[in-house]
Parts: C-alpha cells; sequence; structure tokens
C-alpha cells in the first residue's frame, strides 16, 4: 500500500491490509520457483502478502516494503483482521463480479487471505529487517539494487485516486532500483478497465532500454485482471 502523498494522509483506518499467498504469487505473476533462485526480489507494495515470509523459508532472497510498515505488526495484524471481516461481507453481496475457479467459494478465498495474514506478520516479528516502510514514487534503495520488482494489486488499480504523473514517477523508480526485470499485476482498475495511460507507460519503459510484454496469467480472480506486465531491462 503506497499513496499520492499530496491527496491522501497516512492513517491505519484509512489502510486495507489485506494480502496474497505465495501460491497467489506464483499464479498472479506466472512465476517458476527457478526464477526466484539467485536473484534479490522485492516486493512492493507488499502489504500483507505473504510472499517474503514463504519464500524466504524457502531459502530466496526476499524483501517486503510498503507504507503501512509505519505500523508495527501486532497494529497491522489486528487491522488485517478487521479488514478480513468487512471483506467477506462484501465479497458475499458481490460475488458476481469475481471468478471463482481459483477459490471456489468466499471461504476459501478467505482461507487464503487469513493464511497470508498471519504468516507475514509472524515473520515480521520474527525478521523486522526483511520489511521496509517507503512511500512511492521514492524508495530509499540503491540503484539496480534488485533483480526482480514484483508489484501487485497498487499501479494502475488506483488509477481514479493516483494521477498519471505519480505513475509515472514510481515507475521510473522500479526501473532505477532494478537490475533485470519488473513484474506489475493487474493492467485493470477497480472497474476492470485497462489503465487508460498504460501505452504510455510503455512507451517511457521502451525508451529507458527495456523491453515491454504484456502476459496473459492463468490467475483471474478480479473480472478482466488476467495480465500482468513485465518489463525487462536490455542494458
Amino acid at each position: 500500500m503506497s499513496r499520492d502523498s499530496k491527496k491522501m494522509n497516512l492513517d491505519l483506518d484509512r489502510i486495507v491490509f489485506i494480502g496474497r499467498t505465495y501460491s497467489e504469487y506464483l499464479n498472479m505473476f506466472d512465476l517458476q520457483e527457478s526464477e526466484l533462485e539467485g536473484r534479490v526480489i522485492l516486493d512492493c507494495p507488499a502489504g500483507a502478502c505473504s510472499f517474503t515470509a514463504e519464500g524466504s523459508t524457502r531459502g530466496y532472497d526476499i524483501m517486503a516494503a510498503d507504507i503501512a510498515y509505519q505500523f508495527g505488526p501486532d497494529e497491522l495484524e489486528l487491522k488485517g483482521i478487521q479488514d478480513l471481516q468487512h471483506a467477506k461481507a462484501r465479497l458475499e453481496e458481490a460475488r458476481e463480479e469475481y471468478i471463482w475457479d481459483y477459490y471456489g467459494t468466499v471461504e476459501g478465498h478467505q482461507k487464503y487471505r487469513e493464511e497470508a495474514l498471519a504468516h507475514s506478520s509472524n515473520h515480521r516479528r520474527q525478521f523486522p529487517e526483511k520489511y521496509s516502510y517507503v512511500e512511492f514514487p521514492k524508495l530509499p534503495f540503491g540503484d539496480q539494487s534488485v533483480d526482480l520488482t514484483l508489484s501487485a494489486h497498487f499501479l494502475f488499480m488506483y488509477a481514479d485516486r493516483l494521477s498519471e504523473q505519480f505513475h509515472k514517477e514510481s515507475l521510473l523508480e522500479l526501473m532505477r532500483i532494478t537490475r533485470e526485470e519488473i513484474r506489475i499485476f493487474p493492467l485493470v482498475d477497480l472497474s476492470s478497465r485497462r489503465y487508460e495511460a498504460l501505452n504510455k507507460l510503455i512507451e517511457l519503459a521502451e525508451s529507458k532500454g527495456w523491453a515491454a510484454e504484456e502476459r496473459k496469467t492463468d490467475y483471474c480472480f478480479q473480472k478482466g485482471a488476467d495480465h500482468y506486465l513485465k518489463l525487462t531491462n536490455q542494458a
């Protein structure tokens, strides 16, 4: 979770602290575990996702970053539990807006969310150095300090709240800190419309020496959210 600092104030009540699991990340980003080996990986913004926690236990070099990490793990876990209850109620009312092939039922979806929150919270307590407080569009990491950056459910998705300039600055920052590859999921906003300035951002990336591909993934929950952007540094 991150923000346009000119428009939003960091307030725990305004943060929705919900995350995805390691297995969901592999599916969302069409990742093979062999692609994680020997690489420094950043999940940003990571929220309550347990990709860092579960991946680290498998021996991969993964770190998480998010604006929410200004708050402690206990506070955020409690907030996450509350958010999961609200999210479950909303899903019950809007089942037809989602595709249930992956989760099966609302309860099945809830189980994934609960597992992600528990794993990420416990791991952050044990390994706080793996979790960095950051604010887009500026990130506190060195140039090309990360091999692979994964960014889910933030850029493009909140097009109604985050300006095109904010997206441009955020993408430039991700390219600055990433040595090899960036993957961003999904390519649609909350209304399942393709982000209208996506082509401009792809052109920007290509002008900086990055190859861009829109790739389909087998994972789909929100209708229309079944593609990710893969950027590969050609330098």
